[in-house]
């Protein structure tokens, strides 16, 4: 928590140990131009006037709960959101919560985190679970973080699959820079427009190309399933030639998918990480969200974040207690295998509700509505001259083939009042033509339906 001092003498004679003689000392780095600008506001209005003005703002914008229909995917879903959802985030006491340092006053935090971890380690199929990350991007960085830990830096390279969401990949090179971490497997891809499209088969191209990469000097690969393209495969050979070379395996998880497929844990993955956010939690363009991590017990000291335990207290109840906060910055610090020390604890909180509200049988049936729309939908389209459906076995989402490039079809859609899928263009050049469309619970036969017809139209321009 940062100190603020509250008297004049305080603030000098902290101004003195990091040695200027006033506060307009610690701007002389910064240009003088540049240091207090004008700002160029509007005249103050008042709260009724305000109060006008953003509800006009609010109403240019079109949203996917009545204004457009959604296919858009690609690591962010419409999904339905239960309304206890949001009376339970509002309570003053879940909104208002801070880290529960001490545990005697902070049992109903301690509590729901507990709940998110337990759910969450029972979904992924994996012994433990943190109490979450920013979102799934940085939780897969994270997962690197582990693995170079556990191999006390000896390892340094990082095998991941070109399928895995380009996002995260991204943001996982950000995380490696500097610590001399050799992240292959997809760099090739991403460096020419001419490669072989990994839509055609993923077995040639992903499992077995990767496994040729895993060296003696890996410490992890990461693979995603459903992958970014949507397709469904069991990596159990790929994890057992990961182990034969000592190194661990990551999977990145569509927590969705896991009530209908066969879990990671179950293919003898390590760690298995993602994003929270089609468990209950809107896309709010584009975030926040939250990021969960779990893994094999024996990983548990290398973990980032925070994992809570339940006990006993002194009178024989049943208490909880954050049992492991090994690497966090007020402790370990430059021994920390990660120097991030904030969870995204409410929205913990939202999955966890979610997941109970449903339950096994109903997220089964969520899943199942999304696995039988999705397929429904590449069925009709399919049967449109011009587009070919590249996906086999996929779950909620699959690659379409377009007669024209993906932005055309895309703005063809918003015309319509529909959002089109993931232009694929945008990360591999050879799929310029290519949409990623995602289809949930939320999309109805005649959404589907409309979506063909729209599409028929191109053809007939």
């Amino acid at each position: 928590m940062t100190y603020i001092p509250t008297s004049p003498r305080e603030r000098d004679a902290m101004l003195k140990v990091i040695g200027v003689k006033s506060l307009d000392d610690l701007f002389d780095a910064i240009p003088a131009k540049h240091r207090f600008p004008k700002l160029d506001l509007p005249p103050a209005l008042t709260e009724m006037e305000a109060y006008a003005e953003l509800s006009d703002l609010a109403q240019s914008n079109e949203n996917v709960r009545g204004d457009l229909i959604s296919f858009l995917g690609a690591g962010m879903y419409n999904h339905y959101i239960p309304s206890v959802i949001d009376h339970m985030l509002r309570r003053g006491e879940f909104y208002t919560a801070y880290t529960p340092y001490q545990p005697e006053i902070s049992q109903g935090t301690l509590q729901a985190i507990f709940e998110y971890q337990s759910l969450m380690s029972a979904l992924t199929g994996m012994d433990v679970s943190n109490a979450s990350h920013y979102d799934g991007a940085t939780a897969t960085a994270e997962a690197v973080n582990l693995a170079y830990a556990q191999f006390r830096g000896k390892r340094k390279r990082v095998v991941v699959s070109p399928s895995v969401h380009p996002q995260y990949r991204a943001v996982l090179r950000t995380y490696t820079q500097g610590m001399g971490i050799e992240v292959t497997g997809d760099d090739d891809q991403l460096q020419t427009a001419n490669y072989q499209s990994p839509i055609s088969s993923l077995e040639p191209f992903d499992e077995l190309r990767t496994a040729s990469l895993i060296s003696e000097d890996t410490c992890l690969v990461i693979v995603q399933y459903p992958d970014f393209f949507g397709r469904v495969y069991d990596y159990t050979k790929l994890i057992e030639a990961s182990h034969a070379k000592g190194a661990l395996l990551c999977v990145v998880a569509n927590p969705t998918a896991l009530a209908m497929f066969k879990t990671p844990g179950d293919m003898g993955a390590d760690i298995v990480v993602g994003d929270g956010q089609p468990l209950g939690i809107p896309m709010w363009y584009g975030g926040p969200s939250v990021g969960f991590f779990t893994t094999r017990k024996q990983y548990v000291h290398k973990m980032a974040g925070r994992l809570i335990g339940e006990t006993v207290d002194n009178k024989g109840q049943r208490a909880y207690v954050l049992t492991l906060t090994a690497r966090e910055q007020h402790i370990k610090r430059e021994r920390a295998t990660s120097n991030i020390c904030t969870n995204q604890g409410l929205l913990a909180l939202a999955t966890a509700i979610y997941l109970s509200v449903l339950g096994k049988t109903g997220l089964q049936q969520v899943a199942n509505l999304c696995y039988q729309k999705a397929h429904y939908a590449a069925r009709e389209l399919n049967k449109v001259k011009g587009y070919k459906v590249s996906s086999e076995t996929f779950f909620h989402e699959f690659v379409l083939e377009c007669p024209k490039p993906a932005s055309e079809i895309n703005a063809h859609l918003l015309e319509h009042g529909i959002l089109g899928g993931y232009d694929l263009g945008q990360d591999y050049p050879s799929l310029a033509n290519h949409l990623l469309i995602a289809v949930t619970e939320m999309n109805s036969k005649e959404e589907i339906d409309t979506l063909v017809e729209v599409l028929s139209e191109v053809n007939h321009e």
